[in-house]
Protein backbone atom coordinates (compact mmCIF):
# COMPACT_ATOMS: atom_id res chain seq x y z
CA UNK A 1 0.00 0.00 0.00
CA UNK A 2 1.23 3.26 -0.98
CA UNK A 3 1.82 5.80 1.76
CA UNK A 4 -0.68 8.09 0.09
CA UNK A 5 -3.21 5.22 0.52
CA UNK A 6 -2.37 4.41 3.86
CA UNK A 7 -2.90 8.10 4.81
CA UNK A 8 -6.09 8.25 3.18
CA UNK A 9 -7.15 5.21 4.85
CA UNK A 10 -6.36 7.10 8.31
CA UNK A 11 -8.08 9.15 7.77
CA UNK A 12 -11.67 9.77 9.88
CA UNK A 13 -13.92 10.91 7.36
CA UNK A 14 -17.06 10.60 9.54
CA UNK A 15 -18.18 9.70 13.08
CA UNK A 16 -20.85 10.48 15.53
CA UNK A 17 -19.62 8.82 18.41
CA UNK A 18 -19.71 11.86 20.95
CA UNK A 19 -23.08 14.11 20.15
CA UNK A 20 -21.22 17.03 22.11
CA UNK A 21 -18.19 17.30 19.74
CA UNK A 22 -20.23 16.59 17.00
CA UNK A 23 -22.06 20.28 18.03
CA UNK A 24 -18.68 21.80 18.68
CA UNK A 25 -16.44 20.99 15.41
CA UNK A 26 -16.50 22.44 12.23
CA UNK A 27 -14.44 19.26 11.02
CA UNK A 28 -12.52 16.24 11.91
CA UNK A 29 -8.99 17.03 12.66
CA UNK A 30 -6.90 14.03 11.75
CA UNK A 31 -3.35 13.45 11.94
CA UNK A 32 -0.65 14.97 9.66
CA UNK A 33 2.90 13.81 8.97
CA UNK A 34 4.70 10.92 7.44
CA UNK A 35 2.61 7.30 7.58
CA UNK A 36 6.23 5.96 8.67
CA UNK A 37 7.22 8.33 10.88
CA UNK A 38 9.80 7.11 14.25
CA UNK A 39 8.38 9.60 16.06
CA UNK A 40 4.62 10.63 16.89
CA UNK A 41 3.53 13.54 18.90
CA UNK A 42 0.10 13.03 20.81
CA UNK A 43 -1.69 16.17 21.93
CA UNK A 44 -5.40 16.21 24.02
CA UNK A 45 -7.89 17.58 21.04
CA UNK A 46 -8.02 20.24 18.17
CA UNK A 47 -8.67 23.78 19.87
CA UNK A 48 -10.17 26.84 17.36
CA UNK A 49 -7.12 26.90 15.36
CA UNK A 50 -6.70 23.16 14.96
CA UNK A 51 -10.43 23.25 13.88
CA UNK A 52 -10.14 26.09 12.03
CA UNK A 53 -7.57 24.89 9.70
CA UNK A 54 -8.16 20.90 10.10
CA UNK A 55 -4.46 20.73 11.26
CA UNK A 56 -3.21 19.73 14.55
CA UNK A 57 -1.01 21.84 16.98
CA UNK A 58 -1.20 25.38 14.93
CA UNK A 59 -1.59 28.38 16.48
CA UNK A 60 0.94 29.89 19.32
CA UNK A 61 1.13 26.09 20.87
CA UNK A 62 2.46 24.52 17.49
CA UNK A 63 4.72 27.40 16.96
CA UNK A 64 6.44 26.67 20.14
CA UNK A 65 6.79 22.79 18.50
CA UNK A 66 7.58 23.77 15.72
CA UNK A 67 10.28 25.65 17.24
CA UNK A 68 11.31 23.31 19.22
CA UNK A 69 11.81 20.69 16.63
CA UNK A 70 13.59 22.83 14.41
CA UNK A 71 16.27 23.40 17.60
CA UNK A 72 16.28 19.36 17.33
CA UNK A 73 17.31 19.35 14.15
CA UNK A 74 13.77 18.44 12.76
CA UNK A 75 10.79 20.09 10.54
CA UNK A 76 7.13 19.19 11.70
CA UNK A 77 7.26 17.32 7.72
CA UNK A 78 9.64 14.65 9.88
CA UNK A 79 7.32 14.24 12.36
CA UNK A 80 3.71 12.72 12.92
CA UNK A 81 1.27 14.80 14.95
CA UNK A 82 -2.08 13.64 15.89
CA UNK A 83 -5.01 14.23 18.74
CA UNK A 84 -6.59 11.70 21.01
CA UNK A 85 -9.38 13.53 20.22
CA UNK A 86 -10.08 14.13 16.90
CA UNK A 87 -12.73 16.76 17.50
CA UNK A 88 -12.86 20.19 19.61
CA UNK A 89 -14.31 19.91 22.44
CA UNK A 90 -16.88 22.78 23.58
CA UNK A 91 -15.36 25.66 24.89
CA UNK A 92 -12.03 24.07 24.63
CA UNK A 93 -12.42 22.04 27.53
CA UNK A 94 -10.72 19.26 28.19
CA UNK A 95 -12.03 15.60 26.55
CA UNK A 96 -14.27 13.62 28.56
CA UNK A 97 -13.17 10.38 29.61
CA UNK A 98 -15.83 8.61 27.63
CA UNK A 99 -14.85 10.62 24.45
CA UNK A 100 -11.19 9.94 24.96
CA UNK A 101 -12.50 6.17 25.16
CA UNK A 102 -14.73 6.92 21.72
CA UNK A 103 -11.31 7.91 20.13
CA UNK A 104 -9.01 5.57 21.24
CA UNK A 105 -9.64 3.52 18.38
CA UNK A 106 -8.69 5.56 16.19
CA UNK A 107 -5.60 5.86 17.73
CA UNK A 108 -4.58 2.92 18.24
CA UNK A 109 -5.00 1.89 14.50
CA UNK A 110 -3.02 4.88 13.71
CA UNK A 111 -0.34 4.09 15.96
CA UNK A 112 -0.59 0.13 14.87
CA UNK A 113 0.10 1.00 11.02
CA UNK A 114 2.64 3.80 11.18
CA UNK A 115 4.49 1.25 14.07
CA UNK A 116 6.83 4.78 15.10
CA UNK A 117 9.92 3.98 17.20
CA UNK A 118 8.54 6.69 19.74
CA UNK A 119 5.69 8.24 21.31
CA UNK A 120 5.80 11.50 22.69
CA UNK A 121 2.86 12.70 24.70
CA UNK A 122 2.35 16.29 24.86
CA UNK A 123 1.03 17.34 28.16
CA UNK A 124 -1.17 15.65 31.17
CA UNK A 125 -4.48 14.52 29.08
CA UNK A 126 -2.44 12.28 26.61
CA UNK A 127 -0.29 11.00 28.88
CA UNK A 128 -2.82 9.76 31.76
CA UNK A 129 -4.80 8.53 28.75
CA UNK A 130 -2.34 6.53 27.52
CA UNK A 131 -0.48 5.61 30.28
CA UNK A 132 -4.04 4.64 31.88
CA UNK A 133 -2.81 6.21 35.55
CA UNK A 134 -2.38 9.48 37.22
CA UNK A 135 1.00 11.75 35.80
CA UNK A 136 2.44 14.57 37.16
CA UNK A 137 3.58 16.09 34.21
CA UNK A 138 6.07 18.62 35.31
CA UNK A 139 7.92 15.86 38.10
CA UNK A 140 7.58 12.79 35.02
CA UNK A 141 8.34 15.44 31.93
CA UNK A 142 11.34 13.48 29.83
CA UNK A 143 10.46 10.18 31.17
CA UNK A 144 10.50 7.21 28.97
CA UNK A 145 7.67 3.99 29.71
CA UNK A 146 6.08 1.35 27.94
CA UNK A 147 2.19 1.46 27.06
CA UNK A 148 -0.25 -0.28 25.35
CA UNK A 149 -2.47 1.24 22.97
CA UNK A 150 -4.99 -1.48 21.38
CA UNK A 151 -2.73 -3.96 19.99
CA UNK A 152 0.23 -1.91 19.54
CA UNK A 153 2.53 -1.86 22.32
CA UNK A 154 4.61 1.70 22.41
CA UNK A 155 7.55 3.33 23.76
CA UNK A 156 6.35 6.84 25.25
CA UNK A 157 7.94 9.57 26.43
CA UNK A 158 5.97 11.79 28.47
CA UNK A 159 6.56 15.38 27.98
CA UNK A 160 5.07 18.99 29.03
CA UNK A 161 2.41 20.70 26.91
CA UNK A 162 4.39 23.43 24.51
CA UNK A 163 1.61 25.88 26.24
CA UNK A 164 2.90 25.19 29.75
CA UNK A 165 6.01 27.43 28.52
CA UNK A 166 3.96 30.20 27.48
CA UNK A 167 2.51 30.48 30.99
CA UNK A 168 5.73 29.76 32.39
CA UNK A 169 8.79 30.51 30.61
CA UNK A 170 11.23 28.44 33.06
CA UNK A 171 9.39 25.42 31.61
CA UNK A 172 10.89 26.09 28.16
CA UNK A 173 14.31 24.52 28.95
CA UNK A 174 12.80 21.19 30.36
CA UNK A 175 10.28 21.27 26.83
CA UNK A 176 12.80 21.84 24.38
CA UNK A 177 15.42 19.41 25.74
CA UNK A 178 12.75 16.52 25.98
CA UNK A 179 12.02 17.30 22.20
CA UNK A 180 15.78 17.02 22.43
CA UNK A 181 15.83 13.71 23.95
CA UNK A 182 12.57 12.25 21.78
CA UNK A 183 14.98 12.97 18.52
CA UNK A 184 17.36 11.60 19.99
CA UNK A 185 15.37 7.74 21.04
CA UNK A 186 14.07 7.84 17.67
CA UNK A 187 17.29 7.93 15.97
CA UNK A 188 16.48 11.16 14.27
CA UNK A 189 19.46 13.29 16.52
CA UNK A 190 22.42 13.67 13.51
CA UNK A 191 20.77 16.38 11.16
CA UNK A 192 23.86 18.27 10.56
CA UNK A 193 21.59 21.23 10.41
CA UNK A 194 20.54 20.38 14.07
CA UNK A 195 21.93 20.83 17.47
CA UNK A 196 19.44 18.18 19.10
CA UNK A 197 20.89 14.38 20.47
CA UNK A 198 23.92 15.67 22.47
CA UNK A 199 22.28 16.34 25.67
CA UNK A 200 20.57 13.97 27.81
CA UNK A 201 18.07 14.20 30.34
CA UNK A 202 18.80 14.94 34.01
CA UNK A 203 16.15 14.13 36.73
CA UNK A 204 12.96 15.89 36.32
Amino acid sequence: MSEQSLDADLCVRECERCPALVDSRSRIVNGVGPTDADLVFVGEAPGANEDEQGEPFVGRSGTVLDDALRDAGLARSDVRITNCVKCRPPDNRDPHSEELDNCRGYLAEELDRIDPELVVTLGKVPSQHLLGRSVAVTSENGEVFDARVGETSVRLLVCLHPAATLYDRSQADAFEETIREAARLAGLDDDESGSGGQSRLGDY
